[in-house]
């Protein structure tokens, strides 16, 4: 039951509810501050908006459309529209986020960029930028990652990006954001560290959601279009760390006609102990600067996540996301990567669209979701499906 009273907003000291603020080390703590107290300030500066949405327009190529996807509609008898985020340049919505933080970055003065990355779209978003801005960049990923993901990292290294590999603990998303904190304390004056989620201290969350919320914003304007009502009755999106999501669902928050649907990584069952679905085998626990719901054993050690993608492979959820599962203001739905891999295939061969693994997830809610005939449905799609095909080549046996 959700009580009308709460927020899902950040409040003033960093906090969605009982989760977010910034737990760091004494070492990093300038570099937080300093970002805190003028992150707001240059954000509302009327040049930086003007900059801001010049590149997104012309850069980037937003608006992204929101397609109505008829042959999914017709399989599940409700009206399916599809918000192309595939279509950012760099192939995902994470270049909205990236073009706001280095224009931040500019403004504090910094002059060399370090990122993590999962599935390598935040890393190839995260090289671009630098390029177009002549920053150095340095972008920290997972070995594994790097196996599973070498299409993106060879676009990092044509890009002129440092890749350098994580080979603690799973060699994953989280060790390689363990490994891009650890740089940023080393060098705080002159670097900039673009956080690719709405995870981390705050304010990076709440940063990173108001960078995205550009997709909600164009959702509101292009459904008024296409419906005459300017909201959908659910709104679904994957979530991993989040910021599709929190993009996706950032102008719905307090719409309580529109319903948040969340798709977590399940990968070979949330009982199986393969799984990274955060909300369903979490409690409170603090990782990576912020308190938040976090796979962990009872002596609060972090459980290594598993996902079939590599963006979803995180034991932890952005704070923002942990509030809207615990007060039920968003439904989170566990899909399992063998959901996700029917899911993909269905938008491909129905849509003519090959979605990033990612995405899948959400698209595998469809059918368990008893969306009504009158009621509308926009899933973000956030990413495209090139930087996958192996994966799908192996999992599906296209070579057959």
């Amino acid at each position: 039951m959700i009580q009308e009273s709460l927020s899902f907003h950040v409040n003033e000291e960093g906090y969605y509810g009982d989760f977010g603020g910034a737990f760091i080390p004494e070492m990093l703590y300038p570099n937080v501050e300093e970002l805190r107290q003028n992150y707001l300030k240059i954000m509302s500066d009327p040049a930086f908006q003007a900059e801001f949405h010049a590149l997104l327009k012309d850069y980037v190529g937003r608006p992204t459309p929101l397609f109505k996807a008829e042959r999914l509609s017709a399989k599940y008898g409700t009206n399916i529209y599809l918000k192309r985020e595939d279509l950012c340049h760099t192939g995902a919505h994470k270049v909205n986020n990236t073009i706001g933080q280095i224009l931040v970055a500019k403004r504090l003065g910094k002059h060399k960029i370090v990122a993590e990355t999962g599935a390598g779209q935040h890393g190839v978003a995260t090289a671009t930028v630098c390029a177009l801005m002549g920053m150095e960049c340095i972008v920290y990923m997972g070995a594994i990652d790097i196996e599973r993901q070498a299409p993106n990292v060879a676009r990092m290294r044509m890009l002129g990006a440092e890749v350098v590999a994580a080979k603690s603990g799973s060699q994953t998303l989280k060790d390689a954001t363990n490994e891009a904190m650890r740089h940023w304390i080393n060098h705080p004056v002159d670097t900039h560290y673009i956080i690719g989620s709405v995870v981390g201290p705050h304010p990076y969350p709440d940063m990173v959601a108001k960078f995205q919320s550009v997709i909600s914003e164009e959702i509101k304007v292009q459904l008024m279009e296409k419906e005459g009502r300017d909201y959908p009755d659910y709104v679904i999106a994957c979530v991993g760390g989040g910021s599709n999501a929190a993009g996706a669902f950032y102008h719905y928050l307090d719409e309580p006609r529109t319903a948040l649907i969340a798709a977590e990584a399940a990968g070979q069952g949330v009982s199986t102990g393969h799984s990274a679905a955060t909300t369903f085998l979490g409690k409170p626990g603090v990782l990576h600067g912020s308190k938040s719901l976090l796979m962990q054993t009872e002596d609060g050690q972090v459980i290594e996540p598993y996902s079939i993608s590599a963006g979803l492979d995180y034991p932890g959820i952005g704070p923002m996301h942990a509030h809207l599962a615990t007060s039920g203001r968003a439904k989170f739905y566990d899909i399992t990567d063998e959901e996700a891999l029917e899911g993909a295939v269905e938008c491909s061969r129905l849509e003519g669209i090959i979605p990033a693994l990612e995405s899948a997830h959400a698209f595998a809610v469809l059918g368990k979701l008893g969306a009504g005939a009158d009621e509308v449905v926009v899933i973000n799609l956030s990413g495209r499906g090139d930087k996958d095909l192996a994966t799908y080549q192996k999992r599906l046996k296209l070579n057959d």
